[in-house]
């Protein structure tokens, strides 16, 4: 019984050996993502922007036609959130003195994650890779709090 017991944890350390983890660098480089997401648009920081998004990320949420009642996807992608993050809150009035950002790391697997952005008025789900050795948004799905406003 205990060569048994030996060879269990003899295993048990040479997979944990070769298990691929996240560090904590990685939990506060997604972390950050996300904040250089939202903050570009409190701080007017288009680059802050840049920094958080690969360039082909692509930002969904779901609209209602007001005159048809239907609702449809809309998608927004890159350049156009660079473009609002140079404009959006300019004269400094769009969010509150301190405006609400929590992020919380739904998952993590090797070089992709989900997390999800509590703002003030709506929520963000994204999607974030890690390529070349940069964590990377890619896909936003986000909605108002009160989903009426859409």
């Amino acid at each position: 019984m205990k060569q048994s017991n030996f060879w269990a944890i003899l295993l048990f350390l040479i997979a944990a050996f070769f298990v691929q983890g996240q560090t904590a660098q990685d939990s506060l480089a997604i972390k950050q993502a996300a904040l250089d997401y939202i903050e570009s648009q409190h701080n007017v920081k288009p680059e802050q922007f840049e920094r958080s998004a690969h360039p082909r990320m692509v930002k969904r949420t779901f609209w209602t036609n007001k005159k048809t009642g239907k609702e449809y996807l809309r998608e927004t992608f890159t350049d156009a959130m660079i473009l609002l993050a140079e404009t959006y809150n300019v004269e400094g009035d769009r969010f509150p003195e301190n405006p609400k950002k929590e992020v919380v790391i739904l998952d993590i697997f090797k070089k992709t994650a989900s997390v999800k952005l509590i703002a003030d008025d709506w929520i963000d789900y994204m999607h974030i890779v890690k390529l070349n050795g940069k964590w990377q948004i890619v896909n936003v799905l986000w909605q108002f709090n009160n989903s009426a406003d859409h």
